[in-house]
C-alpha cells in the first residue's frame, strides 16, 4: 500500500478517490463528504493515567449523534458512564478540514493548537481538563470496502498528557499519563466488526506507541498496524493474528504478526451495548499491561514491557 505524502481529498463527491487510498504520516486526507447516506464521523480520545482511563467520544452517525464519557477509578475499582444520543445528525458537525480542529458537544471539547489538543469535559461526575501533547507522526489511512464504502482513520497514539481529572470528587493532578486520538470519517457498510489495541509508554529507553488493528481491515489490502518509537512511525502492511477470549474477563489478548508480538494483561475490562433501535453496538475492551516485542520497518526489535493500553473487539450494527 503506498505512502500518502501529498494532501489529498478521500472522495469525489459520494465515491472513494483511488488516489486517496494508501497511508500517511501526517493528516493529509481532505474528508468533505456528503452528509446523508451512511456517513460516520468521530472524534475519540482514550488515556490512560495512573490513577484514571477515560474513553471520550463525539460521533456523528448520520441519522443519530453520540455522546459518550466512560470513567474508571484504578484505586477504588469503580465506573461511570454518561452517554448521551440524538437524533439527526450533530450540529454544529464534525470538521471535515485539515487539523487543526475543534470539536464540542455538550460537555466534551476536543481542540486542537499548536502542538497539542486541549480535552475538556464539564459533566457533574466528570470533570477534565488535560493538555495531550502532539506533533509527531500519526498514523493515517484509507480502507476502501469498494468505491461507495470506505473509511479513513487516523490513530495516534503515545501522546503525553497532562492536566487535571476529577470524578465523583476524586481528583488526579496528572503528571505523566497517555493519550491516543481515533479519527474516523468515511461511508459504512451497515454491519461491521474490528479489533483495535493500543499501548503507549516509555519502554527499552524509548517512547513507543503501539497501533494495532484487524477484522474491518481484512481483505482490503489495507492495515492499521503500525509501531511508533519515539515520534516516528514504522508502519506494517501485513494483517495481524488476534487471539483472546471473550468469556473470561481476566484473560490475555495476543496479537501477532511477522513484526509482532504483543501480549495485554488486563486490570480491567469494560462491556458497553448501546441499542437505539436501527443503531446498535456492543464492545469488550480489555485495559491492561503490554509485553511482548515489536519490530520497526528497519529490523530493529523493542520490547514491549510496561506499555499501557487496550484491546477490543466491537460490532456494530448502525
Amino acid at each position: 500500500m503506498p505512502e500518502i505524502v501529498a494532501p489529498v481529498d478521500l472522495a469525489v463527491g459520494r465515491r472513494l478517490n483511488p488516489a486517496a487510498v494508501g497511508w500517511s504520516r501526517r493528516p493529509l486526507h481532505r474528508t468533505a463528504l456528503p452528509w446523508t447516506g451512511r456517513v460516520k464521523r468521530w472524534e475519540y480520545w482514550g488515556i490512560v493515567t495512573r490513577r484514571f482511563v477515560l474513553g471520550l467520544t463525539i460521533a456523528d452517525l448520520d441519522y443519530a449523534n453520540l455522546t459518550q464519557i466512560y470513567a474508571y477509578d484504578r484505586l477504588l475499582d469503580r465506573e461511570v458512564t454518561a452517554d448521551t444520543s440524538r437524533p439527526g445528525p450533530l450540529r454544529p458537525g464534525l470538521s471535515d478540514d485539515l487539523p487543526p480542529i475543534t470539536a464540542t458537544s455538550g460537555p466534551l471539547t476536543f481542540a486542537d493548537h499548536g502542538r497539542g489538543t486541549r480535552i475538556v469535559v464539564e459533566h457533574e461526575r466528570v470533570r477534565v481538563a488535560l493538555e495531550a501533547v502532539g506533533g509527531d507522526d500519526a498514523l493515517g489511512v484509507v480502507v476502501p470496502w469498494s468505491r461507495r464504502r470506505f473509511q479513513y482513520t487516523l490513530k495516534d497514539p503515545a501522546r503525553p498528557v497532562t492536566g487535571t481529572i476529577e470524578v465523583d470528587g476524586e481528583r488526579e493532578a496528572v503528571l505523566a499519563g497517555w493519550g491516543v486520538l481515533d479519527r474516523g470519517r468515511g461511508v459504512w457498510p451497515y454491519r461491521k466488526t474490528w479489533n483495535w489495541a493500543a499501548g503507549s509508554g516509555d519502554a527499552s529507553g524509548r517512547v513507543l506507541g503501539l497501533q494495532l488493528g484487524g477484522k474491518w481491515t481484512d481483505g482490503t489490502g489495507a492495515t492499521e498496524n503500525a509501531l511508533v518509537v519515539d515520534g516516528r512511525l514504522h508502519h506494517w502492511d501485513d494483517d495481524l493474528t488476534w487471539d483472546y477470549d471473550l468469556d473470561d474477563p481476566a484473560s490475555t489478548w495476543t496479537v501477532t504478526g511477522p513484526d509482532v508480538e504483543a501480549v495485554l494483561t488486563p486490570f480491567h475490562r469494560r462491556v458497553a451495548s448501546t441499542q437505539l433501535g436501527v443503531i446498535a453496538a456492543r464492545t469488550y475492551q480489555a485495559f491492561g499491561r503490554w509485553s511482548g516485542w515489536a519490530r520497526t520497518t528497519r529490523g530493529r526489535e523493542y520490547r514491549l514491557d510496561g506499555l499501557v493500553g487496550w484491546a477490543e473487539q466491537a460490532h456494530n450494527r448502525w
